[in-house]
């Protein structure tokens, strides 16, 4: 089987230096492996994607001197995909709808550590459900459907894990190097909480959509930050739930700015549009970013 990678930037907003190594870093290892390495467009959030920001991954890119297959899959096209996915996950039992807000939830914690206890956050920090609110009957999200409402669907990680509790098999996920090195990794997605799996505003998520999208793609290298690592142990229940290949992954270090923080679009670290007008050439990069020369 001929190894496939993938890179999938999300256009909201202008890539940077972090972008820039991970792409190379993808092209690199799927070119050692004698793989394919593919651009996929995750743009399932319609409020903050811009088609500008689309059209500026394919040119910094390709000022990178990168090419990929086409045509490029983009998430917002696939919506009935995950439509699919969802509707296999609800057949099981395990998704269930909610209407709460982020306001609700906040104040939901806030009652709940007015006496000094801690409420359990999951890796992204967000509050863990279940237990925050109550939840919503079958017949009472119909009616609120019915007016209008919308609502957000999440995976019931207790019922989930205990689906696949009586599994010969461990829940885990194949950890590899660029030396080629593998281990594997015992997954842990309970420290997710009851997660969102269908947000009220796009009718999916980050992780449903991802995990259904390398399946589709054939993937079978991931490779992206550290900072997507403890979303593995989900993506990796997910993958088990919906029958689906689990990938190996790589999670590599994050490229930082000067105060030590990691390169982030919300936080406006330079483009690599800006540093291409400051006459940075690919060259410059790929050797700033410790890659060789493209025709080395």
């Amino acid at each position: 089987m001929q190894p496939v990678f993938r890179f999938a930037p999300s256009p909201n907003g202008y890539l940077h230096l972090g972008h820039a190594y991970s792409a190379l870093l993808n092209e690199a290892l799927a070119a050692a492996a004698g793989g394919l390495w593919l651009l996929r467009i995750e743009d399932i959030d319609t409020t903050r994607c811009r088609p500008a920001f689309e059209q500026a991954i394919y040119e910094d890119l390709a000022w990178l001197g990168l090419s990929w297959p086409e045509p490029v899959l983009r998430q917002s096209t696939e919506q009935a995909a995950y439509r699919d996915a969802l509707a296999r996950l609800d057949a099981m039992g395990l998704l269930y709808p909610c209407a709460a807000s982020r306001q609700d939830i906040a104040a939901a914690v806030a009652r709940r550590e007015e006496g000094g206890a801690v409420w359990p956050r999951d890796p992204d920090g967000a509050p863990r459900h279940p237990g925050l609110v109550e939840r919503l009957s079958r017949t009472e999200a119909e009616a609120l459907r019915s007016r209008g409402e919308p609502l957000a669907w999440r995976l019931d990680m207790e019922r989930a894990l205990a689906r696949i509790a009586a599994d010969d098999s461990p829940l885990v996920w194949t950890r590899f190097t660029a030396g080629g090195e593998l281990s594997t990794v015992a997954a842990q997605p309970e420290r997710w909480g009851d997660v969102v799996l269908a947000r009220k505003d796009i009718g999916t998520s980050y992780h449903l959509s991802v995990v259904v999208d390398d399946a589709r793609q054939g993937v079978t290298h991931v490779v992206r930050g550290k900072d997507l690592e403890p979303a593995t142990d989900l993506h990796c229940l997910l993958q088990r739930l919906l029958g689906l290949p689990t990938p190996r992954y790589l999670h590599h270090d994050l490229i930082q700015d000067q105060a030590g923080e990691k390169l982030a679009k919300s936080r406006g670290s330079t483009a690599l549009r800006d540093l291409r007008a400051e006459g940075l050439t690919p060259e410059d990069l790929r050797a700033r970013l410790g890659f060789a020369p493209r025709h080395s």
